[in-house]
């Protein structure tokens, strides 16, 4: 099951159908079991026609959240943890990171509220004072408000690694700005937990010319997903749920930072692809 935002609807694709969802955004996802409340709603409904469904989405796709809050988990993976170690060296903050990755309190960051949240085809955006940039590629998931995942999309942590790099105390500045979050294409709500075995692939246009391309598997992450909603969770309250990204293990090298015009396509096994292009603010 995948659910898509326009800006006018919700559309649900279940077994090569179209059906339009007649709920807020909210009360449709914070459920306890999503994937089986999806399916009542649609086997109740009629498809959408076939012109309909080819239509829905000029209306212009929006990222797949409400009023959720986008938080961040940092440090999950071992090339993480090396390239956090190496670009904060200079500020004297390398020992934070092996330090993180080894504790057995994970590093979350708040990231995102709704409205600085860019969905597919959007612009997602670099900072101009800063001199490395790049996108962080990341499995999100869906939280509903009983700390219980429920599904699972796309997600862009951008980073001004110079930023962080100069001190670790200027996080928030380097990750938590205007379209410095995106999410989509859809939310994905499969009846079984997603595979470790699945692929996070991403590209990196300039001029039409491919720049970057790499990918990674989630079992290479060190972090469960249930470790990381528990501490999100301890005491913090979700009223409609929350989105959680779950950490980079994709870092382009050193020489590599983001120009206005870039091209970044992330995509996910069994979710889609989410494309943005990058602009400067």
């Amino acid at each position: 099951m995948k659910l898509y935002k326009t800006s006018n609807r919700i559309i649900a694709e279940y077994e090569g159908q179209s059906y339009q969802i007649s709920d807020s955004w909210d009360h449709a996802v914070n459920q306890s079991k999503l994937h089986d409340h999806l399916v009542k709603l649609v086997k109740s409904a009629k498809p959408l026609e076939s012109g309909i469904k080819k239509d829905w989405l000029k209306d212009g796709l929006s990222a797949p959240i409400g009023s959720q809050e986008v938080w961040a988990s940092g440090v999950t993976y071992l090339r993480s943890r090396d390239a956090r170690m190496e670009e904060s060296k200079s500020g004297g903050g390398s020992d934070f990171y092996q330090k993180v990755y080894d504790a057995d309190r994970p590093e979350l960051f708040f990231k995102a509220l709704a409205h600085r949240v860019v969905g597919h085809g959007g612009e997602v955006y670099i900072r101009k004072d800063s001199t490395w940039n790049v996108p962080e590629p990341e499995l999100t998931l869906f939280i509903n408000s009983k700390g219980e995942i429920q599904g699972y999309t796309v997600g862009n942590d951008m980073s001004s690694r110079s930023i962080e790099g100069e001190n670790p105390l200027y996080l928030p500045q380097a990750k938590s700005y205007e379209k410095a979050c995106a999410l989509g294409p859809c939310l994905y709500v499969p009846k079984e937990p997603i595979s470790l075995d699945t692929n996070i692939v991403i590209s990196i246009k300039r001029g039409g010319n491919e720049v970057f391309h790499e990918e990674i598997q989630l079992n290479r992450m060190k972090r469960k997903f249930d470790e990381l909603v528990e501490y999100l969770y301890r005491a913090c309250h979700f009223n409609q749920g929350a989105y959680l990204m779950t950490g980079t293990g994709i870092i382009p090298p050193n020489e590599f930072t983001l120009q206005a015009g870039d091209m970044v396509s992330i995509s996910i096994d069994g979710i889609g692809t989410l494309e943005n292009v990058v602009g400067v603010i």
